[in-house]
């Protein structure tokens, strides 16, 4: 949109909204994403209101979109320009999470808005039972196998197994679990796509579930003969 100088005005608004049916998100779930309300969300789209710069710093990270683009508008063209970002991470460090099925360690951890999500994961389920429900998240994703043979078991597709140097790429909106076979240690690089925030979110959720507590049963009585 310009007016008649031709100086470019921003819609911010009509970005938010060409983005969200291009993924087919409704209203609410582009809330849930974002953390803007539905009534809020509605009359941006619309141009009714205008956002302050930290919200739509949270609908950029949300989205999963430069926060360029909302400031040019749904026509402007797509320029990614040289940020000369770069990140190095050594053996040992980024961010750690533990979960009951994974450990896992985010690297170039300390770049956001990332285009993709690079994941160190060492599996410890050694069975579907113990791993339990599960998991999926927004996106695709890319795993290579570097030590250690995996089962992939997805919610579409019969288990799939992978040995070292084997890789496979997958929706990972559909529920999916790794596996490790055998005694020895399994560990997968593993690179997602979609918001950073989701899938840490996601992880630590994983992390806070308590472990399943076994009750003995009660003693049997044995009648006096």
């Amino acid at each position: 949109m310009s007016d008649t100088s031709g100086v470019s005005q921003a819609r911010p608004g009509a970005v938010i909204k060409e983005q969200r049916l291009q993924r087919g998100w409704t209203l609410a779930e582009a809330s849930e994403r974002t953390g803007i309300p539905i009534s809020t969300l509605s009359r941006v789209e619309n141009d009714k209101i205008s956002l302050g710069y930290d919200k739509l710093v949270k609908l950029s990270q949300g989205l999963d979109i430069d926060i360029s683009r909302l400031f040019g508008g749904a026509d402007a063209p797509v320029q990614r320009a040289v940020t000369g970002r770069r990140s190095v991470t050594r053996k040992h460090e980024g961010r750690a999470i533990e979960t009951p099925n994974y450990s896992h360690r985010y690297v170039a951890a300390d770049l956001l808005n990332k285009s993709f999500i690079p994941v160190v994961a060492e599996l410890r389920a050694r069975s579907l039972d113990e791993f339990g429900e599960m998991v999926s998240h927004p996106g695709e994703e890319f795993a290579f196998v570097v030590e250690g043979t995996v089962d992939l078991y997805t919610a579409l597709y019969a288990p799939v197994r992978l040995n070292v140097g084997d890789s496979i790429y997958f929706d990972s909106g559909m529920a999916h679990a790794y596996i490790a076979v055998g005694e020895g240690v399994c560990r997968v690089l593993s690179i997602c796509t979609g918001a950073e925030a989701q899938l840490v979110a996601a992880t630590e959720r994983q992390a806070a579930k308590p472990e399943p507590v076994v009750v003995p049963a009660p003693p049997r009585r044995v009648k006096a003969g």
